[in-house]
């Protein structure tokens, strides 16, 4: 959250929003390690190039005399988030509907509107802060709603997608499945990720399409352990981006890189972040 993929997925599941980030956090951690600076170091032996001239200019944007501050930025980015978690952690601590905090922290957690809030408060911090005059935050508002209608379209596709696949009886296979094969259904669940990650190509797809045929199974489940399933839904979502995935196009044409270059940092790094994340998400399904 708040990508729209694991957003499904947690109402389909019927997650926590709050619970869910926490514990994804937690995972997180190790992952971006493993994955990152650690991985990074065998990738630049297998893939030696250099940084393209164009990812490495002096300045973001020529024409702004003055750019936000980075503690600004970093606030506005991760305020969605921060009231997520709010709602999540007085509905823990207060657990009181009637409650007069709790009620606000409802409104103000919800997703739409805690997204509509980091809009509204970016326009001042990041807006303001490089001197942009009303009529260019007018405009550059306007510009940026076209780029949503491509998610609209991919976060449809993969409802429909999802929907046929359960209307054709898979989701009651999937349950037989289960349950005539001793597979954890935190790991079945990821499986079920990959393989449609595979096929399809989409992260969003995959994400939306196995919440929804694994969601039964989540039915009884407690409030950690139906995070940690939308956490392993998303870890195979990610499995081994190839060549029918559009992020694989975009950072082979961005960095400069052959198909071959791609497929031994880029795919192998989002194949290390799934491996790594239904791990540790096995790990912490033993102790909660």
């Amino acid at each position: 959250p708040p990508h729209p993929g694991p957003l499904v997925a947690i109402d389909a599941v019927g997650a926590n929003l709050g619970v869910t980030l926490a514990l994804g956090l937690v995972v997180a951690v190790p992952t971006v390690v493993i994955a990152g600076p650690l991985f990074s170091r065998y990738a630049a032996r297998w893939v030696d190039i250099q940084a393209p001239e164009r990812m490495i200019p002096q300045r973001a944007s020529e024409d702004l005399e003055r750019r936000p501050s980075f503690a600004a930025t970093v606030a506005t980015v991760l305020l969605p988030v921060a009231l997520m978690l709010v709602k999540a952690l007085v509905e823990i601590v207060v657990d009181d509907p009637e409650n007069h905090v709790q009620r606000v922290t409802d409104v103000i957690g919800e997703p739409l509107i805690a997204l509509l809030a980091a809009v509204l408060v970016g326009m001042f911090t990041l807006g303001r802060a490089a001197g942009f005059t009303r009529g260019r935050l007018s405009s550059t508002v306007e510009s940026s709603l076209a780029p949503i209608a491509g998610v609209l379209l991919i976060v449809g596709a993969g409802g429909g997608f999802k929907q046929t696949l359960i209307d054709i009886g898979v989701g009651r296979m999937i349950l037989d499945f289960s349950e005539s094969w001793s597979i954890p259904a935190l790991l079945l669940a990821w499986l079920i990720a990959v393989a449609i990650r595979l096929a399809t190509g989409s992260a969003t797809v995959a994400t939306i399409s196995a919440a929804g045929l694994v969601a039964p199974l989540a039915a009884d489940m407690s409030t950690t352990h139906a995070a940690l399933m939308v956490l392993a839904i998303g870890a195979g979502s990610l499995f081994f981006s190839h060549v029918n995935d559009a992020g694989f196009w975009l950072v082979k044409e961005y960095f400069g890189m052959s198909v071959g270059q791609t497929i031994k940092t880029w795919s192998v790094m989002e194949t290390i972040i799934s491996v790594c994340g239904i791990v540790f998400v096995l790990l912490l399904s033993l102790v909660l």
